[in-house]
């Protein structure tokens, strides 16, 4: 049984109470930004350069089930490479700032992943890279198709059974405290998903 139920908070009220798990803490905010998810979709499909990355898996070199983009200040190293930082969009900074508000915490930086359908997706991981320093808060803006997000404990404890949550168009999760030190998130592939969705994760990179 999933470890959430969706919070019923309408668009224009403030945000719901953090969930507070073993060794973390979510904010999720499904109608976070559902008045402007369908203009944000359209500019940011178009506007943002797209790049395929390769991974290294098994001794080969595989192209990422999806297309990303680095943006901010400064490069990042994730996944064994290091991404150049192409300059902020002026859309996506404006995201950044309103996503800043909502969870108190400055951002410098964003990963944007471009989901083109089902078969797109995102194996388990932690985002726990040393420049993210100690306890980093990701936030997570969606946009477009609705997409399954898993999350487990390390230790596979009780407390590790595989949860899931509905990561809709317009919504916001906020991962913080010991989150990604303690457990793992991944975003399955769906292949009855023919639409295309975005998700733009705000962090902060030490200097």
């Amino acid at each position: 049984m999933p470890l959430f139920t969706e919070p019923q908070t309408p668009p224009d009220l403030s945000p719901p109470p953090w969930l507070l798990l073993p060794q973390g803490k979510l904010l999720w905010w499904p109608s976070a930004f559902v008045d402007q998810a369908d203009q944000w979709l359209a500019q940011l499909e178009n506007d943002i350069p797209w790049q395929q990355h390769s991974l290294r898996m098994f001794g080969r070199e595989l192209n990422e089930p999806r297309l990303s983009c680095w943006m901010g200040e400064q490069p990042y190293r994730y996944s064994g490479k290091t991404r150049l930082a192409v300059p902020w969009q002026p859309l996506v900074q404006d995201i950044g700032r309103r996503v800043s508000q909502i969870c108190g915490q400055p951002f410098n930086g964003v990963l944007l992943n471009l989901y083109r359908y089902g078969q797109d997706s995102m194996g388990w991981h932690a985002d726990d890279e040393a420049e993210l320093g100690l306890n980093p808060t990701i936030a997570s803006v969606s946009l477009g198709a609705t997409r399954r997000f898993k999350l487990r404990h390390k230790l596979g404890h009780h407390i590790g059974e595989l949860t899931e949550l509905p990561l809709s168009h317009g919504s916001l999760l906020v991962m913080a405290g010991e989150m990604q030190h303690h457990w793992q998130h991944a975003l399955p592939k769906m292949a009855a998903c023919r639409e295309p969705r975005i998700n733009l994760t705000f962090r902060w990179l030490s200097k």
